[in-house]
């Protein structure tokens, strides 16, 4: 079934749609993983985003139900140079066609990726609509240029929980939370998370690590949570500018005068604004797992995984200190506080997917909340 992709700047890709009739719009970026397109299908961090995968062929492992970072797919499209129909792999449950068909979400196959995310690199992200239905490149040109910009978006409306959950055995389980309090359960290590789009795979390892999680909606108050007691606060990734996030900002700095915190992604960019700093839109965003990081305090590089589209700035607070930076553009990509039990990282140390050179993050978040400090050893 025939499929355009129009960017806003009037660039038109044809192909083909591989999963029906239909039409959406969103932000257009590229992620360079080989591997990895179900947990990247899966990632609230996409949210309103239409995926363009360099690799150029996808799908050809299949599907299954371990592998997943929400409870459903959070990209507005996805965009292949060619999708494998047949999987060959042992752990396969569904086809990727089947799979994006099931979600109700469009995936279209045929257009040159190569050439999409050159466009992409040279003249920044972009909005633009994909249709099986409007075939006219000028009509669909207008309709890409009056979505609503990336820049200025609160989309962690579209992706936080609705009310508190543990994470036990594996899955989100209901937490019942009476007049404001809410019952441990045990000796471990108590974490308030601020879920405003949380991969799972994060929640997997927190719990891994012997945190007791209590997971919190967006909009949760700081006096929500110090009613609660943790031991420790973490914010989470999700997707859109952190900017518009007033409420949140301003809870986050009143959290980070009583509790020791740590953010991953969105949380780091949150974590940073609270503090003072400022934030801005990347050209084109950091989207894969194979982004080299350095360890300024350890001298140490580090292969990352990453999804971001903006970026902290907190040069001119001298009462934090920057522990990480992106070899390729030289962006801030981790800070900790010099006096208090603060610290974050713009990148993805779950590696969900991706390499496990940073996992030692969850390592220093669980000494943090055990001991109230942060310990960089």
């Amino acid at each position: 079934m025939k499929a355009l992709l129009a960017l806003e700047d009037g660039t038109c890709f044809e192909g083909e749609s591989f999963t029906g009739p239909g039409e959406t719009g969103g932000e257009v970026i590229f992620n360079t993983g080989m591997t990895g397109y179900q947990e990247i299908l899966t990632d609230p961090s996409y949210s309103g985003q239409m995926v363009c995968m360099t690799y150029p062929l996808v799908g050809n492992y299949g599907v299954n139900l371990e592998d997943i970072e929400s409870d459903r797919v959070q990209v507005a499209a996805f965009i292949v140079k060619e999708c494998c129909r047949e999987p060959s792999n042992w752990r396969s449950s569904e086809s990727l066609p089947d799979y994006l068909k099931r979600h109700g979400v469009m995936g279209i196959e045929g257009i040159d990726t190569r050439a999409l995310t050159r466009h992409t690199r040279i003249h920044g992200a972009m909005r633009g609509i994909m249709s099986t239905n409007e075939l006219d490149p000028d009509r669909l040109t207008q309709k890409a240029g009056e979505l609503p910009s990336m820049h200025g978006a609160n989309l962690v409306k579209n992706t936080t929980c609705s009310a508190p959950y543990t994470w036990e055995a594996g899955a989100p389980r209901a937490a019942e939370i009476k007049e404001g309090k809410y019952t441990w359960s045990g000796n471990k290590p108590r974490v308030v998370v601020y879920d405003f789009g949380v991969k799972w795979s994060i929640l997997r390892l927190l719990h891994a690590h012997g945190l007791e999680i209590l997971a919190v909606p967006a909009d949760f108050t700081f006096e929500q949570v110090k009613a609660l007691s943790p031991d420790a606060v973490f914010l989470s990734n999700g997707p859109g500018d952190p900017a518009p996030l007033q409420d949140t900002i301003h809870n986050v700095s009143l959290l980070c005068e009583h509790f020791p915190v740590a953010g991953i992604c969105l949380g780091h960019q949150l974590l940073g604004l609270a503090l003072g700093g400022d934030s801005y839109k990347l050209k084109f965003g950091h989207h894969g797992l194979n982004h080299p990081v350095k360890s300024l305090r350890e001298d140490r590089i580090e292969i990352s995984s990453q999804n971001h589209g903006f970026c902290v700035d907190i040069s001119r607070l001298d009462f934090l200190e920057k522990t990480h930076i992106n070899l390729n553009d030289n962006t801030l990509e981790g800070f900790r506080h010099k006096q208090k039990p603060i610290f974050a990282v713009q990148y993805h140390p779950e590696a969900g997917p991706g390499p496990h050179d940073s996992r030692y993050f969850f390592t220093r978040f669980e000494k943090m909340a055990r001991l109230g400090h942060e310990v960089l050893t």
